[in-house]
């Protein structure tokens, strides 16, 4: 089951999603998300990002001078980088974990 969700064992980790920022790409609030730190992002993927030492999910959008990481929720902004902003892309989502109760 596990090779299901894991490709790179030892960079890959569960996250809890804290808000519904991501609900157009099907991530909600409560979900698990798998994360490989061992994945190249590229423009499109979820990433999960620290944003001045807050993690955030967001969608990965890159040109060759600009970088924006897009909400999949209208309520919550995109967040586009300002000068001397602290920015690291901290590993790429994989998979989404539902659980029903």
């Amino acid at each position: 089951m596990s090779k299901l969700l894991v490709e790179h064992e030892d960079a890959t980790f569960l996250m809890r999603v804290a808000r519904p920022s991501m609900i157009n790409y099907g991530i909600d609030d409560g979900d698990l998300i798998v994360v490989d730190r061992a994945k190249i992002p590229h423009s499109g993927n979820i990433v999960v990002a620290v944003v001045d030492g807050e993690y955030t999910v967001k969608a990965l959008y890159q040109t060759n001078d600009e970088l924006m990481l897009k909400a999949g929720n209208p309520d919550y902004p995109n967040i586009v980088p300002r000068q001397g902003q602290i920015l690291e892309i901290w590993g790429v989502v994989t998979s989404c974990i539902k659980r029903f109760s």
